[in-house]
């Protein structure tokens, strides 16, 4: 965070210094709310949890280094005392980004958010430093929390932002305001929370809404629902996607062997060629998002294609490939899931097993409310469609639709099967595994599938599965 003593930060705040000798001493660190995250100069914002209470970690934080901490009540040592942390923590946030004079691009969407931000981040970081979103800390605390680790010489701002209703997005711009705001998509996750696409649609569109008018609004050529969002902001529109009415768009567009995605990518100042080290057809509309950002900053069209061709994976747990030591391939997709990822993850599967033998390790799509039946069944028959070699669904009702639609689709029989949990499906693979395989494991957060793909790493680095 940039220097600010703690009678700054209580005055930005509203709070009340409590047990602090001296008030002129500045934070010069990260504001953190993980004990474990503080290094000396932090400030630390304690939270009171479900099971956790942050001031309890007082102590702890001071001896390590933390010069306060951002409470709400007095804790016996230095702190600044406020009646809401996490009101007081936009405020401070608030306060920064006006202070930094930084760009700041923000954006939001159904799916692919975060593997965009990534991107953006990745490209932008060529031109001048960059803070960027780390994973997925997209909400009311995890954004501000990003907002205060730019520093002096952070040019570029890029924040992720997430809703689970009407008004969160325009919450969170209120606190960190953009000047180029990009929405990627509408569809239907969390549409249980929402009640429609046109709700969600709705509420992602208040990220262009406040922007200025010497601002971008960065839409999606080829989502209706998007592209209706023009009228919305007084800002210039730019359009990217595969449709020819977009400013950024991708012709040629083709798979690598590997499952890479390979294009000719035009912007309004030129044109080049973009191979991506990613791995999937839907990167190319991320890649082309994160190419209408960087032309707006004023990039060139090759500076943003060699970008796009060196950028990899930051975020854990989403499209990560590893090949064992056997040839089995492990394509670890499992931080979340929703329809349109779970498409988008298959597509990449069929891609990347051409010749092989492939599995789609798959669980519960949360929060699709009265559509989850017949999104889970629309998957399984995807994967029939798609040729995948075997389906294992893991977990309770949703994981049997996800069978029933594979089965009803192509009457696969021994080629799909439902287990009950994690341990089922990793007890399942082991066993059934050859070398040369091609296995996807995705799933929603809950379902906690990282860890079949996990154990599948550690049975190739211990030689468990011999050649069949």
């Amino acid at each position: 965070m940039i220097a600010l003593s703690l009678a700054e930060i209580a005055a930005v705040v509203g709070g009340q210094t409590h047990d602090i000798p001296d008030p002129s001493v500045q934070v010069t660190g990260p504001v953190v709310r993980d004990s474990r995250e503080v290094v000396p100069g932090s400030l630390f914002a304690a939270f009171v949890g479900e099971r956790v209470d942050g001031h309890d970690f007082a102590p702890q934080v001071i001896e390590a280094g933390a010069v306060a901490v951002l409470a709400s009540r007095p804790v016996g040592l230095p702190a600044i005392v406020v009646e809401d942390v996490q009101a007081a923590l936009g405020a401070l946030a608030r306060h920064v980004v006006r202070r930094l004079g930084a760009t700041l691009v923000a954006l939001t969407g159904s799916a692919g958010k975060t593997s965009t931000k990534d991107l953006i981040a990745q490209v932008l970081r060529h031109k001048a430093p960059t803070v960027f979103t780390p994973g997925s800390l997209n909400n009311e605390i995890g954004l501000p929390l990003t907002a205060l680790s730019a520093t002096e010489e952070t040019q570029f701002l890029v924040l992720e932002m997430g809703a689970r209703g009407i008004g969160h997005i325009r919450y969170l711009t209120g606190l960190t305001p953009p000047k180029i705001g990009l929405v990627l998509n509408v569809g239907t996750a969390h549409i249980g929370e929402f009640g429609g696409r046109e709700q969600i649609a709705e509420a992602k569109g208040e990220i262009v809404e406040g922007l200025p008018q010497d601002g971008a609004a960065i839409l999606n050529a080829d989502d209706p629902l998007v592209r209706a969002m023009a009228p919305r902001t007084k800002a210039k529109v730019v359009l990217f996607g595969e449709s020819a009415e977009a400013d950024v768009r991708a012709e040629n567009v083709r798979l690598t062997d590997s499952g890479q995605p390979s294009f000719r990518l035009h912007t309004p100042s030129g044109a080049s060629d973009v191979t991506m080290r990613l791995y999937g057809e839907h990167h190319v509309s991320n890649a082309l998002a994160a190419a209408a950002v960087a032309h707006e900053l004023g990039m060139s069209a090759e500076e943003i294609a060699l970008a796009l061709s060196e950028a990899g994976t930051l975020s854990r747990w989403r499209m990560e490939v590893t090949e064992r030591p056997d040839g089995v391939t492990i394509v670890n997709d499992a931080y979340n899931a929703n329809p349109e990822s779970m498409r988008a993850a298959l597509r990449a599967l069929a891609a990347m097993g051409k010749g092989r033998r492939t599995w789609a390790v798959l669980g519960k799509m949360a929060e699709l409310g009265d559509e989850a039946l017949a999104e889970h069944d629309a998957v399984g028959r995807l994967a029939v469609r798609l040729n995948v070699s075997k389906l294992v669904a893991v977990g309770g009702i949703e994981a049997s639709w996800l069978q029933l639609g594979a089965y009803n689709e192509g009457s696969w029989g021994e080629e799909s099967v439902h287990v009950s949990d994690a341990q089922a499906a990793i007890d399942l693979l082991r066993s059934e595994l050859r070398p040369g395989d091609v296995v996807l494991v995705k799933a929603s957060r809950s379902v906690g599938l990282e860890s079949v793909a996990q154990a599948l790493l550690e049975a190739g680095a211990e030689g468990e599965v011999a050649a069949r």
